[in-house]
């Protein structure tokens, strides 16, 4: 199997999509990317465990793709053996009527993930620079000061949004917590099929909406938006990732490999250290127990 390696997929200067791959071939079969996968996977959940009794860095993943890009099954898959504990997920959808009554990102504020746990984000506060974009009639719903209709959401708008995310992430980042920003790269040709295949089975019918083509419609806008907020906003606190995302055990492993290749480089996670007056009596402790 050829070896995943994380330089490969990170962000770090100026990108243009449509160069940037959708499929990678790692030379194996699926049998192996899936053992490889749950070696991988194993690995994170000791690690998270690790982390949590440690306390001091949280994990924040970051999903981002168009529709069908795989996000929902990637977080079933990567994180199959974390204790439940250790790990929250929030799928950020339209905002509520509470949500519009704050700022953009108190939403997402809120929902951090606390010290020594793994927070995801299936869809995240970059809804805000990528939805909006493309439809900025929605920015109205906001009800922001100064902003009155559409031709208020000008490039000066965008620049403040973009400065505001940066300063959000640096902030997150400096009090503790691991950021990976994930770009599920998929192809229109996947899209497609993956849009029939949905259609074609039962189960699957109730994911689809007519509003998707709709969006479909407007892949180069999209494309255009991911781009630009990519190039933007990659930083070395809140890395983005590229993940070719048209097939999908793939995708799942290099995003596992990512996170686990990255988080064991943080030598200072340890699992804290028993006090002194516990290590001298365990053998008392184990007596007792032994002998009730």
């Amino acid at each position: 199997m050829k070896k995943i390696e994380i330089k490969d997929f990170e962000i770090d200067s100026q990108i243009f999509i449509k160069n940037l791959q959708t499929k990678v071939d790692l030379n194996t079969s699926a049998r192996k990317i899936q053992k490889k996968m749950e070696k991988v996977r194993m690995k994170l959940g000791k690690l998270q465990d690790k982390m949590y009794a440690h306390g001091k860095y949280s994990v924040l993943l970051c999903l981002q793709g168009m529709d069908t890009a795989g996000k929902d099954s990637l977080i079933r898959e990567v994180f199959k053996d974390f204790n439940v504990r250790g790990i929250v997920a929030h799928s950020f959808k339209s905002p509520t009527d509470l949500e519009l009554k704050h700022d953009y990102l108190w939403r997402h504020y809120i929902c951090l993930p606390a010290r020594g746990k793994f927070g995801i984000f299936n869809r995240t506060h970059y809804e805000n620079v990528l939805v909006t974009r493309v439809h900025p009639e929605y920015i109205l719903n906001e009800n922001i000061p100064g902003i009155n209709e559409v031709s208020d959401v000008n490039d000066a708008f965008w620049e403040r949004r973009f400065r505001e995310i940066n300063n959000f992430e640096q902030h997150v980042a400096d009090n503790g917590t691991i950021i990976f920003k994930c770009f599920l790269n998929l192809s229109k040709t996947e899209q497609r099929n993956r849009l029939i295949r949905r259609l074609n089975k039962p189960e699957k019918n109730w994911k689809f909406s007519a509003d998707d083509l709709k969006e479909r419609d407007l892949w180069d806008a999209y494309q255009s938006c991911y781009e630009d907020a990519i190039n933007r906003t990659s930083k070395p606190h809140a890395r983005w990732y590229n993940i070719p995302a048209d097939d999908k055990p793939t995708a799942r492993l290099i995003v596992a490999t990512i996170l686990y290749e990255t988080l064991k480089t943080y030598t200072d996670i340890k699992e804290p250290e028993l006090e002194e007056s516990v290590k001298r009596n365990l053998e008392l402790y184990k007596s007792e127990l032994e002998n009730e």
